[in-house]
């Protein structure tokens, strides 16, 4: 059903590439749109019934929404707050511990100070998901070995399948009690940006095939879940060069 685009993403990006340098002004207008549509969609797919609208009001109103949970408030603006520091480390070479540590505790410190950027210390049982994670015991080594094997992978791979590693390989250990999706994403468009490519959402009305397509990886079958997320960068990529008003 997906296949890999990421030749057709990259002639996306060579166009985009010859609009740059963007004035501040249209810069910081694309980068609030796709912080909104990439912190509700991030939400959302994990549960979150704060609408696109709604999402927008918080971040750039700071009103509350009646009748939502204050949680649902909380992961927006954390998750707003690992949004700018996604954007703050585009201009690194890769992707640290302490950088995916830093991602979770700003998305997760408002909902769980405790667990906010710290491996978890209890078992993982998702509803509906015949993967069995890792022990808690086992999660320090297994992250250990993750970032290890970085170097070699995005040296081999085409950069937005190194994305989609990243984000399979992290959520397959799911270091932490919770926010594992979320920073996962926020893991995968840092990769991106990093060599040049912009911000992808995958929206809640894909949840299915993303998740059936994540599942895969945990049989070692990487293919389904690598042209899942490269069709997401390609769309991605061809609302970009809409907005940039590019035919």
């Amino acid at each position: 059903m997906f296949k890999n685009r990421n030749s057709e993403i990259d002639s996306i990006k060579n166009i985009v590439a010859q609009q740059r340098p963007l004035q501040a002004s249209e810069r910081e207008k694309l980068k609030e749109y796709f912080r909104v549509g990439l912190t509700y969609s991030s939400n959302a797919l994990e549960g979150n019934s704060l609408t696109e609208t709604e999402t927008k009001i918080i971040l750039e109103d700071g009103l509350t929404i009646g009748g939502k949970s204050i949680r649902e408030h909380l992961e927006v603006i954390g998750h707003s707050k690992a949004f700018d520091a996604m954007y703050e480390l585009a201009p690194a070479k890769s992707v640290t511990e302490e950088d995916i540590l830093m991602l979770h505790r700003l998305f997760y410190e408002g909902i769980d100070g405790l667990n906010a950027g710290i491996y978890r210390s209890a078992r993982v049982f998702i509803s509906g998901a015949d993967h069995v994670f890792p022990l808690p015991v086992a999660v320090p080594g297994l992250m250990k070995l993750f970032i290890d094997q970085i170097p070699d992978q995005q040296a081999t791979l085409h950069p937005v399948t190194f994305a989609a590693w990243l984000h399979a390989e992290f959520v397959n250990i799911h270091p932490f009690v919770d926010g594992n999706g979320r920073t996962a994403r926020l893991l995968m468009n840092v990769a991106l940006l990093q060599a040049g490519y912009v911000v992808t959402i995958i929206l809640m009305l894909m949840r299915v095939h993303y998740l059936a397509a994540l599942r895969t990886t945990n049989q070692e079958n990487y293919e389904p879940f690598y042209n899942f997320i490269s069709e997401m960068v390609h769309e991605s990529h061809k609302e970009y060069k809409r907005l940039l008003g590019v035919m």
